[in-house]
């Protein structure tokens, strides 16, 4: 459990922010006028607002810009008794976005961030202004959804870890013990700028799972896709229509170990084919990490124009 004020050498230095709409402490960064149009940066697995750092500073002066943590990671509660799959996340994270009462939001997605961005989209498409992918996926109920998912999944280190994990008992004492092996969980997904670990940034990155007990989070995003416990939203038509008529970028690191170009892309240029794609050489799954100056510049760019 992170200290609600933890800075970590200054490399965070923003004022903790918790709601209890969800149901459970939940924390998030809000920074930028109040006023006006919304950046809602949204995690994956296993990291949490930290990963926006760079980015939050580069829009908070034109924009609000709120970064939650998912249920169990970060600086939010993880309560031993709520379920931790994908559509609990979106419930969650629905919650906030109606109790702070955001609008005209610019989602930035990454990694499992995506499914729960577009999950919130498919119910409350008309506070959506654009769509923002980095390294995540944009399941929307695409006809050929799971068999992309599964094509991945065949490739990907990750997945397949999960998978046998899951199958001889290993995932949740391995995963029990992220607070120790951060590292290289984060290097197994594809994590390249091994000049951004620092001693600040490993102990932010491992603080959120000092105990077993802190890491159920990490467990039940991995334990959903190994048991098919998540449940992918699936938009009505007036969302659907709603959301493929939305400005949208999408971003991916080419060197992604876990969520392959190939398998991912085609879900985002199904929604959305007229627009942008950067396709970024030699940056990882962990985009924001490694190339943070690039990603920053082409989300300005695409927020003032796009």
């Amino acid at each position: 459990m992170i200290q609600p004020d933890a800075m970590f050498d200054g490399t965070f230095p923003f004022t903790p922010h918790f709601s209890t709409a969800p149901g459970f402490r939940m924390h998030y960064v809000d920074e930028g006028p109040r006023d006006g149009e919304t950046v809602l940066c949204l995690h994956g697995e296993p990291t949490w607002g930290y990963l926006f750092r760079h980015l939050v500073p580069l829009l908070s002066a034109t924009h609000r810009v709120v970064v939650p943590d998912h249920m169990g990671f970060g600086k939010s509660a993880t309560p031993a008794q709520r379920s931790y799959w994908l559509q609990d996340h979106v419930d969650n994270l629905a919650a906030l976005v109606l109790a702070l009462d955001l609008t005209d939001i610019t989602l930035v997605m990454h990694d499992f961030g995506g499914p729960v961005g577009m999950g919130l989209a498919a119910r409350h498409p008309d506070r959506i202004r654009r769509i923002i992918s980095a390294n995540g996926p944009t399941p929307f109920g695409q006809s050929d959804l799971f068999e992309r998912l599964t094509a991945n999944a065949q490739v990907s280190p990750w997945f397949r870890w999960i998978a046998q994990a899951e199958a001889n008992g290993e995932l949740e004492p391995v995963l029990g013990q992220l607070g120790f092996n951060i590292l290289s969980t984060l290097k197994l997904n594809g994590f390249e700028n091994n000049a951004a670990i620092t001693d600040a940034w490993l102990t932010a990155y491992g603080a959120p799972f000092a105990r077993p007990s802190d890491c159920l989070g990490a467990i039940g995003w991995a334990k959903g896709f190994a048991t098919g416990a998540h449940q992918f939203e699936t938009p009505d038509p007036a969302a659907d229509r709603a959301i493929r008529s939305k400005p949208a970028l999408a971003i991916w690191g080419e060197a992604d170990r876990t969520l392959r170009a190939e398998h991912f892309l085609p879900l985002f240029s199904e929604l959305f084919p007229a627009a942008p794609i950067e396709r970024l050489a030699g940056v990882g799954h962990y985009c924001f990490e490694d190339a943070p100056e690039q990603i920053g510049g082409l989300i300005a760019e695409f927020i003032r124009h796009g």
